[in-house]
């Protein structure tokens, strides 16, 4: 049994992780901070990390849902107090705070995993395998959803590290880095910034494989109605479409059983395996492509975001 506490308990923990702790036997859920302390049955909550470790019960790991701006010394606290480290998706506001935490990792001999959720979606693995034997020959990601359905009230998203409308691409580019068959680098970027906030609302980026493979990806954070979350390889032997972020399947416009999509129950799976197994798990190839969208990417001031 892994004792578990759960630090951040905001819209994402009581969807996604609340419940897929509950449905996994070898974790108890023993404890939570959270700012404002709001209460959650009979679990006892703290203020933040320190309370928690100074006063809370015995716990072998965390995992934290926090805002990526405050995840580094949240992560720093924990990794060095010995306890293993569940990152949420992003797993830092920088690659480097990250390679630093998988440093620490290293030295304290604790498990440090930056999950990424679509990697386990039902349709990725089986979207690999068959591109696995296939020459791409284009690649095409539409990600389009409404921000004030998915994050009200969630100013962060908006401040310098919140990374706008790439908290949720840089889910597609976690199933990029995870399903083709080579590298991808940025190339070029075209960002959209509302000129009261310090990050992208829409924007495209151009991308490449080592062989030349083009790769582009269109974003738009203001899409009401039906949400697109969708990825397009055209092979030399046909259409594979990823939707519904990775969740169904079609190849030349044929649906392919995937099976139950279980994200989040994949990712304690993962979790739980890589602590009885003694070894972390750091990706940072996703994030790597948003900060390489920031760097090379020309701004347009757009007209203020107001939710």
């Amino acid at each position: 049994m892994i004792r578990i506490g759960l630090v951040g308990l905001g819209k994402i923990a009581h969807d996604q992780h609340l419940p897929a702790l509950a449905g996994d036997p070898r974790f108890s859920l023993v404890a939570a901070a959270s700012h404002g302390r709001p209460t959650h049955g009979d679990l006892p909550v703290f203020h933040d990390i320190d309370d928690l470790l100074a006063n809370g019960p015995a716990l072998d790991a965390v995992a934290l849902c926090t805002p990526p701006q405050v995840r580094r010394e949240t992560a720093l606290a924990a990794l060095r107090a010995g306890k293993h480290v569940f990152l949420e998706k992003p797993p830092g506001v920088t690659v480097g705070e990250v390679h630093e935490l998988a440093a620490v990792a290293r030295d304290q001999g604790v498990t440090l995993f930056t999950s990424w959720h679509s990697r386990f979606a039902a349709g990725v693995p089986q979207a690999k395998a068959w591109l696995a034997k296939r020459r791409l020959r284009k690649l095409a990601i539409e990600w389009r959803e409404d921000v004030r359905r998915w994050h009200p009230g969630q100013a962060w998203i908006w401040q310098a590290g919140g990374m706008g409308v790439f908290d949720p691409a840089i889910n597609a580019l976690s199933i990029l880095t995870e399903i083709m068959p080579e590298e991808v680098f940025v190339t070029g970027a075209k960002l959209q910034v509302p000129e009261n906030v310090q990050a992208p609302i829409a924007g495209h980026v151009d991308i490449t494989t080592l062989s030349g493979v083009p790769v582009t990806a269109d974003l738009d954070f203001l899409q009401t109605g039906p949400q697109t979350w969708d990825i397009t390889a055209w092979t030399d032997d046909g259409v594979l479409k990823l939707s519904l972020g990775g969740a169904e399947l079609t190849i030349d416009g044929q649906a392919i059983p995937v099976g139950e999509n279980r994200e989040y129950p994949g990712l304690y799976d993962r979790f739980a395996t890589l602590i009885a197994e003694g070894r972390s798990e750091v990706d940072v190839r996703p994030l790597s492509l948003v900060a390489d969208a920031f760097l090379v990417g020309d701004r347009e001031r757009v007209e203020a975001f107001v939710e």
